[in-house]
């Protein structure tokens, strides 16, 4: 196995945690996940589970010899320079407790300051189970902005749609049906064919009469709905690239 013949995960938290229960689960031989001033042994790899604005610190720590990754979605391998890097980001959520298989399917963001950096992070991604995708260093940030658009944004969207719902004695449990079934319509369809409701009908009544309901029960959205209403139009209009 070369690179992976034995990995140090540094980063205890949610993410750190499940990745070296995985990579066990996959046969790796693998020691953490450590914590701050980690101790790598003879490591042959070092992968970084910290925050961003630690990489470059922990980095640091780590003795000249292993490759050494990190796991930032966002983030270069500019923290890394100076030694044989890569980045590993998988793209999806990790709660805390996750089973061994919580990889398995989900995509995985890669890179690699040589060849056989990128082909340890590669590797890393096959023993996972994740579906590999190289994403150059210019593209981070967009890569990274859209997944926050796709998970961060949307949770943020549904506490509006169940603190307007509550003012109406529907809860959050009402609510989750309809959400999983856009999402996954939305999966399968893309977002043109997936879109429902009164703007992609025309009913500008109706949205009309929900802006009002929302100014007088939550006024605090308003600039979110009226933003979300322009979106929808454009895209009930397809003037936005599904």
């Amino acid at each position: 196995m070369g690179e992976l013949d034995s990995i140090s995960i540094v980063g205890a938290g949610r993410l750190g945690t499940a990745l070296t229960a995985a990579l066990r689960a996959a046969g790796l031989t693998v020691t953490g996940p450590l914590g701050r001033h980690p101790d790598v042994g003879d490591a042959s790899l070092v992968l970084l589970c910290v925050p961003d604005a630690e990489i470059a610190a922990a980095a640091a720590s780590v003795p000249a010899g292993p490759l050494v990754g990190h796991c930032s979605g966002a983030t270069t391998l500019e923290p890394l320079a100076g030694r044989e890097a890569f980045s590993l980001h998988p793209l999806m959520t990790v709660p805390a407790g996750s089973p061994p298989e919580v990889f398995h399917g989900a995509a995985a963001a890669v890179d690699g300051s040589t060849p056989c950096a990128l082909a340890a992070a590669e590797a890393l991604a096959r023993h996972l189970g994740m579906r590999r995708m190289r994403v150059a260093a210019e593209d981070r940030a967009a890569y990274h902005a859209a997944a926050s658009i796709a998970s961060n944004f949307i949770v943020t969207l549904e506490a509006a749609a169940e603190r307007l719902a509550a003012t109406a004695g529907v809860d959050r449990a009402a609510l989750a049906p309809l959400v999983r079934a856009a999402v996954e319509t939305w999966a399968e369809l893309g977002a043109e064919r997936a879109l429902t409701g009164p703007i992609a009908r025309g009913d500008e009544g109706t949205v009309a009469r929900q802006r009002e309901a929302v100014l007088e029960r939550t006024p605090e959205l308003v600039p979110l709905f009226d933003a979300l209403v322009d979106a929808t139009r454009a895209l009930a209009r397809a003037e936005v690239p599904a």
